[in-house]
């Protein structure tokens, strides 16, 4: 007959292989070079590969109103994707991770296509079942003007 202690440690063990304690620094890292690899997708003119970022329920805040979804997130970005040069560029600053290892935001400037300051983001992803980072919340506000 097994002993109880014995059915507590294998319990107890099985606890700890389905919650690994994530090493943020890596997570850190993963969500720095896929908001790199998501910028590059306006640098290469490649809307096809921007959507494949979007989580289905990714919100942005785009326009007059919030855009909700992947589907209307990307129509309106696709006027950005259109013609040889893109409009402007972003480039992640800071990423922040929560201890869990699930949620991330990254943040960082704007430029127009001459590399001028015109805004900053911010965005928040979330690790995916499939293992992979998406974006479900994006933010762009007006860079503040030098000062005289």
């Amino acid at each position: 007959m097994i002993s109880r202690a014995a059915v507590m440690v294998v319990l107890m063990s099985a606890g700890c292989a389905t919650n690994p304690i994530r090493d943020l620094s890596v997570a850190k890292r993963q969500v720095a070079d896929t908001e790199r690899a998501f910028a590059r997708t306006m640098a290469t003119r490649d809307h096809k590969a921007f959507m494949s970022f979007l989580s289905q329920e990714a919100v942005f805040f785009s326009g007059d109103k919030p855009l909700r979804g992947a589907q209307q997130v990307a129509d309106w970005w696709k006027r950005y994707y259109e013609g040889s040069d893109a409009p402007f560029s972003w480039e992640s600053g800071d990423v922040e991770v929560l201890d869990s290892g699930t949620l991330a935001l990254s943040s960082g400037p704007v430029r127009d296509s001459k590399g001028a300051l015109i805004a900053t983001f911010t965005s928040i992803w979330r690790l995916e079942d499939t293992g992979k980072w998406r974006i479900i919340f994006d933010k762009g506000n007006s860079a503040c003007p030098p000062k005289p």
